[in-house]
């Protein structure tokens, strides 16, 4: 029987410097996790990658970070294969790359759709394809999606829409990858107490999701916590194997499908 458990198990996290990823990436360290490598994108965030990294070391795993572009094809596979050359082949994937932009349909330029596409859609594809390829047997794969592929709102056409085929991509992905006892999951937070919810919210807006959740009053910010999701990316890891080809909202009751 197969080994679900995370204990000496290898990891590759994109976008696990900082944020939900690098809690992620810590949250698996403490779980027993035999290596990690993390992914950036940008030089800004080399510091927070390089603290992530001393915080898994001190767990007691083994830690690499590769900065790259992910919207690139190419980088996608060159990550694989970097973090196979460090630490080995991945038995875990997760990419929590995205980007979120909040404006109308008839001002949003196509520079703005193509980035959003590039990032939250394009990238999400490649990273699967190379889990395909990269993932050991019985591994374990997740991408991060939004709760608001359960909304009826506007504004986010751009972020909601892109993150959309991302659930044509996890069932996909499951049946193909199945045979090989690969479970492949899409996971929906809600608006998260992050830099990356803040940037893109007026007041009244931030002051009005605070409060959406059936279970706001509840959080300690009325909004989703990255506490509050990596318990369940750790248990679709390990032993929520059973799962699988499933777009998992975890938002406390803000949306629902």
């Amino acid at each position: 029987m197969a080994d679900h458990s995370i204990r000496g198990k290898t990891v590759l996290i994109a976008g696990g410097a900082k944020n939900l990823g690098g809690l992620i990436a810590r949250d698996l360290a403490a779980a027993g996790a035999k290596a990690i490598a993390i992914h950036y994108n940008s030089d800004s965030s080399r510091p927070e990658a390089e603290k992530t990294l001393a915080d898994i070391r001190a767990a007691g795993a083994d830690a690499v970070a590769f900065q790259a572009d992910l919207t690139r094809a190419g980088a996608c596979g060159a990550l694989f294969a970097d973090t196979v050359g460090a630490i080995g082949r991945p038995d875990i994937a997760i990419n929590t790359v995205g980007k979120v932009l909040k404006k109308p349909i008839v001002e949003t330029t196509e520079a703005e759709f193509d980035a959003m596409t590039a990032i939250n859609s394009k990238a999400a594809y490649f990273f699967i394809k190379e889990a395909g390829l990269y993932l050991k047997d019985n591994g374990k794969l997740v991408t991060l999606v939004t709760s608001l592929l359960g909304a009826y709102t506007p504004f986010y056409s751009t972020y909601a829409g892109a993150k959309a085929p991302v659930e044509h991509y996890t069932r996909a992905a499951s049946k193909e990858f199945g045979a090989r006892g690969i479970s492949v999951n899409a996971v929906g937070p809600g608006p998260m107490d992050t830099p990356f919810f803040y940037g893109q919210e007026a007041p009244e807006a931030v002051a009005y999701h605070k409060q959406a959740a059936a279970l706001s009053a509840f959080s300690p910010t009325g909004l989703t916590e990255i506490g509050d999701v990596a318990p369940f990316i750790r248990f679709l890891v390990s032993e929520g194997w059973w799962i699988t080809g499933q777009t998992i909202l975890i938002n406390g009751g803000y949306t629902t499908k």
